[in-house]
């Protein structure tokens, strides 16, 4: 019995959490394939898959080797990726070197589609140069949440079929995307995490506080909360002279908080918080949130929700230029129609922010119409035990191709 090692790499809070997950689950999957009436169950932790490469520390704690913390280059936008270009070119080909030297059976890759997808590729090549007589390794390359290339650039398509061996999808429409586009590439949709965080809510309404919550969510990135949180903090306090709301800012780490707790200074009672998101929601009356993954935990959690989307001038000039999808907000893009107001660069001010919360939190009707939607939402998301399938499809591919276990 051969047993597996894995290569992970992680570049986001984010990818660093969905990583650990997928590690302990791994970690599950494989002790169950042993059989029960073999000499080697008593022994099976002596022969548990070995993991090691990039992430943060949720990887760490679940078990994995970190050879590089690549959180901490978390990045958005392209003048942030300029400004950082040589510290991404020293990690990729450190860890480009340790993949070949330790020669993994399989390598997944956690998000961070920039950096990873170029990785693919590279190793890719770097395996088919070393390949002969005497060097068969051929390691599975694994993506674990897809790229958005149904969102811009959908020529990428055609990197990812050739360079990975499988795509594990968190969006429900994705496989049949990619059916379409790259019928040989194989796609499976294991469902979204979030199912397995926090379970839904029961039906309540927030609004019976005495005083209503604005949760504030700028983003998980540096560069990502100092263009949104100025623009949210100024219409809190807004919020706060018109209609006394509380406000909460929540951000993943300590970094992230002492720049919140900077930016927040002159914001009369409001309260930053360090993790805890799904706690914070399940309190929440609106949401001001960064478009991205975190307004489908909204969602998750029937938050009626305003998104947010401010970057730099060079950034904006790109990307209207390359993205194609009619919505940035998850739960927009997911139902095809404006669930959540989308409030877009130079139309993320103050006052437009204010004048949508105040539709949220006041308007009866538009609550229960979008609380119905995100309803739908959360249905069509997968359930529980995304990572569990997200482990035996890539012990599947791996048994398939190297007869393990």
């Amino acid at each position: 019995m051969k047993v597996p090692s894995f290569m992970l790499i992680a570049g986001e809070p984010s990818g660093d959490l969905l990583g650990a997950e997928l590690v302990e689950a791994l970690r599950r999957e494989w002790a169950s394939r042993i059989p029960l009436s073999s000499d080697l169950q008593p022994r099976w932790v002596a022969l548990a898959p070995r993991f090691f490469g990039a992430g943060g520390c949720s990887m760490a704690a679940a078990g994995t080797e970190l050879v590089c913390d690549l959180t901490q280059h978390a990045v958005v936008g392209l003048s942030d990726v300029l400004r950082r270009l040589w510290q991404f070119r020293r990690v990729f080909n450190a860890l480009l070197r340790l993949a070949v030297e330790r020669q993994p059976d399989a390598v997944i890759l956690v998000d961070f589609s920039g950096f990873n997808r170029r990785f693919a590729a590279a190793l890719r090549r770097r395996v088919a140069a070393r390949r002969g007589l005497f060097n068969n390794w051929h390691p599975a390359i694994i993506q674990y949440v897809s790229p958005q290339v149904w969102a811009s650039r959908p020529g990428r398509v055609r990197s990812l079929e050739r360079d990975l061996d499988l795509l594990l999808s968190i969006l429900p429409f994705e496989k049949d995307w990619y059916a379409l586009r790259a019928p040989r590439l194989r796609v499976e949709f294991v469902g979204h995490p979030i199912c397995d965080r926090h379970p839904r809510p029961a039906d309540g309404d927030p609004l019976a506080r005495s005083r209503p919550l604005v949760v504030l969510l700028p983003g998980s990135r540096a560069a990502e909360l100092g263009g949104h949180l100025p623009v949210m903090l100024r219409a809190g306090r807004l919020l706060q002279q018109w209609r006394g709301v509380e406000l909460c800012v929540v951000v993943p780490n300590e970094s992230l908080a002492q720049q919140a707790r900077q930016l927040a200074a002159d914001t009369p009672d409001i309260q930053v918080q360090i993790g805890g998101l799904g706690a914070r929601l399940r309190e929440a009356s609106v949401a001001i949130a960064a478009t991205g993954t975190v307004t489908l935990e909204c969602a998750w959690f029937g938050v009626p929700t305003v998104a947010v989307y401010r970057t730099s001038w060079l950034t904006y000039q790109v990307a209207k230029r390359l993205v194609h999808v009619a919505f940035l907000a998850m739960p927009n893009l997911l139902l095809g129609e404006a669930v959540y107001p989308e409030l877009i660069q130079h139309q993320a001010t103050p006052e437009n922010i204010v004048r949508e919360t105040l539709e949220l939190l006041d308007n009866p009707a538009r609550r229960a119409w979008v609380q119905e939607r995100l309803g739908r939402v959360a249905a069509a998301l997968g359930g529980p035990g995304a990572s569990g399938r997200a482990a035996r499809a890539v012990l599947d591919l791996l048994q398939s191709r190297m007869g393990l276990g």
